[in-house]
């Protein structure tokens, strides 16, 4: 069972910091909560996934979550955009516009 990762956010339930490597089942509480945030088989553009960590963690941390989430084959990425490594993508590629 991996540890929660209350300790590492505000009042909000938005991550605030990052766990330290000596921390790593909390840096994978993280890591499966923000993978649950994203539709299994959707593709998303790099904006939706940049809005969707900026709702759930500090914007200080978008870069190292995304890189963390892509490191640990949580999501996956080609030229279509991004989506849950769990899952296949269904259809070609994100619509336009949203």
């Amino acid at each position: 069972m991996f540890k929660s990762f209350e300790g590492f956010t505000d009042d909000h339930g938005r991550i605030t910091a990052w766990p330290s490597h000596r921390r790593s089942q909390h840096q994978m509480a993280i890591l499966d909560y923000l993978t649950g945030l994203f539709e299994p088989g959707r593709i998303y553009t790099a904006a939706e996934v940049s809005t969707l960590l900026q709702d759930h963690a500090d914007a200080a941390l978008e870069a190292t979550l995304l890189d963390e989430l892509l490191d640990g084959d949580y999501l996956a990425q080609d030229e279509r955009g991004l989506w849950r490594a769990d899952s296949r993508p269904t259809g070609g590629s994100p619509a336009q516009g949203e």
